[in-house]
């Protein structure tokens, strides 16, 4: 079995996902005009990216109330499912987190919003057996550009001119 992962582990997680939004507002200030779609907000964004920060920051300042049955859960899916299908499940529930579309009580914590994860990753289908170390492949649950999807979507227009699709 693979060694479980530990707050840290979250942490790190947690902290490489918000550095990866702060590289992605500055990518997205370098380019030029041009690459934009017409309709594009950037500061709708930029705002977008913000209650992101905000959100992670929250889930930093609460770590610590993971419980090691949570961490236990986390470990079997890092090492079993998807990485695409967790990165994809994890930002849908950051969105809705971040944006309050969902009550803040129910995730007001990191302990709240990772077992909400969990629950959403409990009916997928996509499990693979592995040997994979969990602190590697949950790493994986992040995107290396674009980590918010936001070249991706219609009005922005920048996804395909940067590279960012996929």
């Amino acid at each position: 079995m693979t060694k479980a992962l530990a707050p840290d582990d979250i942490r790190d997680l947690l902290n490489r996902f918000a550095s990866a939004i702060m590289l992605d507002q500055v990518h997205v200030d370098g380019l030029p005009p041009e690459k934009f779609h017409p309709q594009y907000n950037g500061d709708m964004w930029l705002a977008w990216r913000l209650d992101h920060l905000a959100y992670l920051n929250t889930l930093l300042m609460t770590v610590d109330t993971i419980t090691p049955n949570l961490l236990k859960e986390l470990t079997r899916i890092a090492v079993t499912k998807k990485p695409a299908t967790v990165r994809r499940i994890a930002i849908e529930l950051l969105a809705e987190c971040a944006s309050g579309t969902c009550p803040r009580e129910d995730v007001a914590t990191a302990r709240l919003f990772f077992g909400r994860l969990i629950h959403e990753l409990s009916d997928s289908s996509n499990a693979i057996p592995t040997d994979r170390d969990a602190k590697t492949s949950m790493f994986l649950w992040l995107a290396a550009t674009d980590p918010l999807r936001i070249g991706r979507d219609p009005e922005c227009g920048y996804g395909d001119a940067a590279g960012l699709t996929g």
